[in-house]
């Protein structure tokens, strides 16, 4: 079956069908949200020329592989010293449709480096996974869903969420096997904000409730290819922070919409240093060595530790990550992995981005106790794969 006749189940969370391109160009062309967006980040940009390029794109895939590709381009350009990738042998032959599952650092440049670097290696463009907590401006839903997007409901009841769950496992079972397209989720909802990456179970009981078979085989039909993703600098770490602290001093704290654009426009727009992608081995191997009648919920457990040993086994560290190991526990244990001049240069990072925090009630011990767990805990989880 192909997509753009699916199942109307999927309406409201599928991409845009290939017949809606034209009329949704036109809605964002017509949008000044939109306008201000694309000038923030080109400011410099010929209007008229942007209007007709995007104009002459008559499918997502044009539209994805010029537009689309070039922004991210040009925000690698200008926010990373580098973008990388390793693991491209370990991609499956004959390049099937796969699941790619990485942790979870920018709400936005995750899936959209992945895809940058997947296109680059003639791999092909994949589906991304997104929250509708994050469509808070109609244009931002009309961009994403062109970008070939679907759509993740969250904060439904939970009289609701068996439902939503099943149609979003239905849907991207239909994705990897029916219209043969790779897709990208995250290995948990949300970002890891202490860079603490866990599989949550939740995420693979998702996957296995349409597939139809029992719990390996649905999620072998899936071919999962576990990404390890590694930001130098994370520009959302005070955002983090202090986000930390707000919840720790008022349990009700909840983000507001406007945060959660802080957070894209800071991840997108603010420097990262070096970003390396690396690509891990798919797990299917390993699937087929896990005894199918143990308890569902310790099958679940076990499948997230395999995922996430290949993300812990594959970051790329920095100095800073060692810099702020050895700044969290005391200790000089890495310090044969950085210099005076790498450390200084952290410590001078860490106090700009404390000073950029205001809060009341500002708690600075605290919050730079939160910023050094993000960037050593990466770490942290590497080394627990050898005890």
């Amino acid at each position: 079956m192909d997509r753009e006749t699916a199942s109307p189940n999927f309406e409201d969370i599928r991409p845009l069908n290939q017949d809606e391109v034209q009329s949704a160009i036109e809605e964002l062309l017509a949008s000044d949200e939109f306008r201000s967006a694309i000038r923030y980040i080109k400011p410099n940009l010929n209007w008229d020329e942007f209007a007709a390029t995007m104009r002459a794109c008559k499918t997502k895939e044009q539209f994805k592989s010029t537009l689309g590709y070039e922004a991210v381009m040009t925000v690698a350009q200008k926010t990373t010293f580098s973008l990388t990738v390793s693991g491209r042998s370990r991609l499956p032959e004959g390049k099937p449709a796969c699941t790619f599952i990485s942790n979870h650092r920018d709400i936005v440049l995750d899936a959209s480096f992945l895809n940058l670097i997947l296109f680059d290696v003639g791999y092909g463009l994949t589906q991304v996974a997104i929250g509708d907590n994050l469509l808070i401006r109609p244009w931002i839903e009309t961009f994403v869903r062109l970008n070939n997007s679907f759509i993740v409901k969250r904060g439904v009841s939970v009289r609701q969420m068996l439902e939503v769950s099943y149609t979003l496992s239905a849907y991207i079972h239909h994705t990897i096997k029916e219209t043969k397209e790779s897709i990208w989720i995250a290995q948990r909802e949300g970002r890891a904000k202490d860079s603490n990456d866990r599989t949550q179970p939740s995420v693979l009981k998702m996957l296995n409730m349409a597939g139809g078979k029992d719990i390996l085989s649905n999620l072998a039909s899936l071919n999962i290819v576990p990404v390890s993703i590694s930001y130098e600098y994370d520009p959302c770490d005070y955002l983090k922070a202090k986000e930390f602290q707000l919840k720790r001093d008022n349990p009700d704290y909840h983000k507001t919409q406007q945060d959660d654009l802080l957070n894209m426009e800071t991840g997108i727009l603010g420097n990262k240093g070096r970003v390396h992608f690396t690509i891990g081995n798919r797990i299917n191997d390993r699937l087929a060595e896990l005894d199918p009648d143990k308890d569902k919920n310790e099958l679940f457990v076990e499948v997230a530790g395999i995922i996430d040993k290949e993300i812990y086994t594959h970051y790329r560290f920095y100095p800073c990550n060692y810099v702020a190991y050895d700044l969290l526990h005391g200790t000089r244990r890495f310090s044969d992995h950085y210099g005076l001049k790498d450390k200084k240069e952290f410590e001078t990072y860490l106090q700009g981005q404390l000073d950029k925090i205001d809060i009341p009630h500002k708690d600075e011990a605290f919050l730079r106790r939160k910023i050094l767990e993000m960037y050593a805990n990466p770490l942290v989880n590497n080394l627990s794969l050898s005890l």
